[in-house]
């Protein structure tokens, strides 16, 4: 079997040439295309809940992107949520990069294996500050601080009765659950 790698241009390039069906839920992973599962409705809503939850803080505090792409290197991620610096054009003139996210949500309601295995250490390497994972069938949230390397040297993990806080926003855990 031969493998043919892309670019994040390349990527790029045949989107906009519309090669992919516009439904087809694509991430670039280190070169690879990797087709994203459908999301369910349980992940829908709490996809919503979150946006909800962080709505205040636009546009003074961050911008919210809602599943939609963050170059993370040399890849292309659709994180669930990610709270980015401000800027006035809503980063239209070219996507969010890595160092623009002050805080990644992933919310998971299948096996953590692509969220935890795949995804975190490269938001890791890129340096991108924090990441909760949303752990919906263990009913808990692992908090990722301190980038360094392919993980992160702060890791909490926080179930019903907790609260996080980003950027002065409380969250009470098991709005998240």
């Amino acid at each position: 079997m031969t493998r043919h790698r892309i670019s994040l241009e390349e990527f790029h390039r045949m989107v906009e040439a519309g090669v992919f069906p516009e439904d087809l839920r694509l991430e670039l992973v280190e070169g690879e295309l990797l087709e994203m599962s459908p999301i369910g409705k349980r992940h829908a809503a709490k996809v919503a809940r979150l946006t909800a939850l962080f709505a205040p803080l636009v546009p003074e505090k961050a911008i919210l992107f809602v599943q939609s792409p963050l170059a993370v290197g040399g890849s292309e991620l659709y994180p669930d949520l990610a709270l980015l610096r401000p800027r006035e054009d809503f980063y239209e003139a070219e996507l969010p990069r890595a160092r623009d996210a002050l805080l990644v949500v992933e919310v998971a309601d299948t096996p953590l294996d692509h969220d935890l295995g795949v995804k975190l250490p490269l938001y890791a390497r890129a340096g991108v500050a924090e990441v909760w994972v949303v752990d919906l069938g263990g009913q808990r949230v692992l908090v990722h601080r301190e980038p360094q390397g392919e993980g992160y040297g702060q890791v909490a993990v926080l179930g019903p009765g907790e609260a996080l806080e980003a950027l002065e926003q409380k969250v009470a855990v098991e709005a998240l659950l």
